[in-house]
C-alpha cells in the first residue's frame, strides 16, 4: 500500500511478514547456534560466528566473506531501460559503460531518498539494479507506481508522467531460471588470490589483480556462474561482490571458505559489517542517510553522485536547493575506547569545544582502542583535526533523577563526558 502525503512525496507501508531464512541459512547453522542468528530486513542473519572483532580483524587482514543474498537485485532491461534510470536515479546513466557499476540515489519528486543503490551495465540495454534489503519493497512498488502513473514525477507539474517503459523484473525471483542472482561478498586484502584459485581460466588470476574499482565481469567460480564486481560495503582496498544463481549459492559459499582457510579467510556476519562500514565512513541507509534527520546526499558526502549538470532527475529541483543551502553533514570522529569507557550511542549530543551542542551520534564501532563514530553536525565545526565532545544521554530513571539529560537540542550547553577529534571522513583499509 502507498500514497502521498503531500506533493511529490512518495510513502509505501510495507506487508508485516515473519523473517525467513536466507538461501544460506542452513550454512550458517553448520558454523554458529541459532543463539546468533537474528532479524534483519526480512530474513534471519548471522550476527558473528567467532567473534566481531576477530571478523573485523580478518576483513582487514586477509579476507571475510559476508552473506548478502538479502540484498534486492532488479533488472531494467529494453530500448528505454537507460532513458528510465537516468530519470529516476541521480547520477549519469549515460556515462556508464558496458562492464562498469555506479553508485546513484533514487527520490522521489520531493527530494527525499528512497535508497541507494548501485546500477551495472551489462550491455547497452540491460542493466542489474542491486537495492538495500530493507528498501527492496519500496523501490518495487515505487518502479511500479512510476510506471503506471501513480507517482509524482514532479512536484511543480504533478500531471506529469514519466515516459519510459522499461521491462522491470526481480533477478533473485525462480521465475528467472538460470539468470537468478543473489549476492555474496567477499572482501579483503586476500580475496582476489581465494577468488583466482577458484577459476580454471589461467587469464583469470591477472584479469581480477587488475580489475578497478566498480568493474565487473562474468566467469565461472568453483564451477559456479557468477557475475565478479569490484564493489563492496567495508572499505577493503580489495573487494568484491560475486552475483550467482541462489541454489548455486551453498557451493560458492563453502568452495571459498574452503580456498581461503589456508589465508585466514573468515565468515562474517552483521556485526562485522556494521562496523567495517562504520569504520570506512560508509553511510547506513536510516542512519547516515535519510533516516530522522532526512540526511540527503550531499550531507553524507555524496554530493559526487548527484549530477545537477543533467537536465532532468526525480527530485533534481530539491536536490539542487540543498546543494545551495546545507549547513549540516556528517562527519567521523574518533574517540577513545580503552578499558571503563563507556561507548557512544546514537542520539547522544555532539559539543563544540565551547560546550555547545553542534550535532549528534549516527553509528559507532569500536575499532582496536578507539571508537569511531559517525556524526551529524554543523559543517563550520565539521573541519579535520577539529576537537568535539560527547556527552551521554540518560540511559535510566535514576540518571534522569540525578539530572542527565534525555534529549539535547543544538546550541544547548553541557559538560563533554568524552572527548575526542573529527578524522577524515572516509577511510580506505
Amino acid at each position: 500500500m502507498q500514497g502521498r502525503t503531500s506533493p511529490g512525496q512518495f510513502v509505501f507501508e510495507p506487508t508485516p511478514a515473519e523473517p525467513i531464512g536466507s538461501v544460506l541459512y542452513d550454512e550458517h547453522l553448520k558454523l554458529t547456534s541459532k543463539s546468533r542468528m537474528s532479524p534483519f530486513a526480512g530474513y534471519v542473519m548471522p550476527l558473528w560466528y567467532s567473534s566481531i572483532a576477530a571478523e573485523h580483524q580478518a576483513v582487514r587482514e586477509a579476507a571475510g566473506l559476508f552473506d548478502c543474498t538479502h540484498m534486492g537485485v532488479l533488472e531494467v532491461s529494453g530500448r528505454q531501460a537507460a532513458p528510465f534510470l537516468n530519470a529516476v536515479a541521480t547520477n549519469d546513466i549515460d556515462r556508464l559503460k558496458v562492464g562498469r557499476a555506479q553508485y546513484s540515489y533514487v527520490l522521489d519528486a520531493a527530494g527525499n531518498v528512497l535508497d541507494d543503490i548501485i546500477v551495472y551495465r551489462r550491455d547497452d540495454t540491460d542493466f542489474m539494479v542491486v537495492v538495500n534489503a530493507a528498501n527492496e519493497p519500496k523501490i518495487k512498488a515505487y518502479f511500479d507506481s512510476l510506471l503506471h502513473g501513480r507517482a509524482v514525477v514532479d512536484a511543480a507539474d504533478p500531471a506529469r508522467k514519466l515516459e519510459y517503459a522499461p521491462n522491470i523484473r526481480d533477478m533473485r525471483h525462480p521465475a528467472r531460471g538460470k539468470d537468478c542472482r543473489v549476492d555474496l561478498a567477499l572482501q579483503g586484502p586476500a580475496s582476489s588470490k581465494v577468488l583466482a584459485k577458484l577459476s580454471t581460466d589461467p587469464d583469470t588470476p591477472a584479469r581480477l589483480a587488475d580489475m578497478k574499482g566498480f568493474a565487473f565481469f562474468e566467469d565461472r567460480l568453483g564451477g559456479v556462474e557468477c557475475l565478479i564486481s569490484t564493489t563492496g560495503y567495508t572499505g577493503a582496498g580489495v573487494s568484491f561482490e560475486l552475483f550467482v544463481h541462489p541454489e548455486q549459492a551453498p557451493r560458492l559459499w563453502n568452495r571459498i571458505l574452503e580456498a581461503g582457510q589456508s589465508r585466514g579467510v573468515l565468515p562474517c556476519g552483521l556485526g562485522a559489517r556494521d562496523s567495517l562500514r562504520i569504520e570506512a565512513g560508509l553511510p547506513l541507509y536510516g542512519h547516515e542517510l535519510a533516516g530522522p534527520f532526512n540526511i540527503s546526499p550531499f550531507e553524507a558526502g555524496y554530493g559526487w553522485a548527484v549530477k545537477l549538470d543533467k537536465e532532468f532527475f526525480i527530485g533534481r529541483t530539491e536536490m539542487a536547493r540543498i546543494a545551495e543551502s546545507y549547513d549540516m553533514q556528517v562527519a567521523r570522529i574518533e574517540l577513545p575506547a580503552t578499558k571503563g569507557i563507556r561507548p557512544v550511542r546514537p542520539g547522544d549530543p555532539v559539543l563544540s569545544d565551547r560546550g555547545a551542542c553542534i550535532g549528534w551520534i549516527l553509528s559507532s564501532a569500536k575499532a582496536d582502542e578507539k571508537q569511531i563514530a559517525l556524526v551529524y553536525m554543523e559543517r563550520d565545526e565539521s573541519a579535520v583535526g577539529s576537537n568535539v565532545g560527547v556527552y551521554y544521554l540518560a540511559r535510566s530513571p535514576s540518571q534522569i533523577q540525578q539530572g542527565r539529560c534525555e534529549r539535547m537540542d543544538k546550541g544547548q550547553k553541557a559538560q563533554a563526558d568524552l572527548t575526542g577529534t573529527v578524522v577524515g571522513r572516509f577511510a580506505k583499509f
